[in-house]
């Protein structure tokens, strides 16, 4: 069966065919972070596939996973392309290492996941708190609750006090 939700005013659909998503989205809405694992390799994969990409193993069981780590790379977003994030310019998308797994299968391929920086109520990070923001900077997964049984992981700063940590040159 499909999920369906909404996110900031925006549908969000993962179709029944969709088996890998479908399971991942599940883990999310009950606000359980889990990847699949390779039965074979036992390294840990996102995005969720239909084999693994290291050992090329169809077979993987989904785990529980510790959503915390360090911001690997980021992109502040001025311009947005959906009508409905316009209003919540700018906003950040941070690629964030996890440190399960961290520096596997090699320092240069390590699990790394995509979410928005939001704030620890799961709304998105206001300029304020996006100026604390940058790569080094650790962070932790906050759920969105999309209803339908959908949840989107995002990422909250764990300090927002703290000095930001490397941004790239400001105009």
């Amino acid at each position: 069966m499909a999920l369906t939700g909404e996110y900031l005013g925006m549908t969000l659909r993962v179709d029944d065919i969709d088996t890998e998503n479908i399971e991942y989205f599940q883990h999310c809405g009950e606000h359980n972070f889990s990847l699949q694992q390779c039965n074979e390799c036992n390294l840990l994969r996102y995005p969720p596939t239909t084999g693994c990409p290291w050992c090329a193993s169809p077979e993987a069981t989904w785990v529980p996973v510790e959503g915390k780590g360090t911001i690997h790379s980021y992109g502040e977003v001025h311009h947005a392309i959906q009508p409905a994030m316009r209003e919540h310019l700018p906003y950040m998308l941070l690629l964030v290492e996890l440190d399960t797994q961290s520096g596997q299968p090699t320092e240069h391929e390590a699990l790394r996941i995509l979410g928005n920086l939001v704030d620890e109520q799961g709304v998105l990070a206001s300029p304020e708190l996006v100026k604390h923001a940058g790569i080094g900077s650790r962070v932790h997964i906050v759920y969105c609750d999309a209803g339908g049984g959908i949840a989107i992981p995002q990422w909250a700063l764990d300090d927002p006090g703290a000095a930001a940590g490397w941004r790239y040159a400001q105009e």
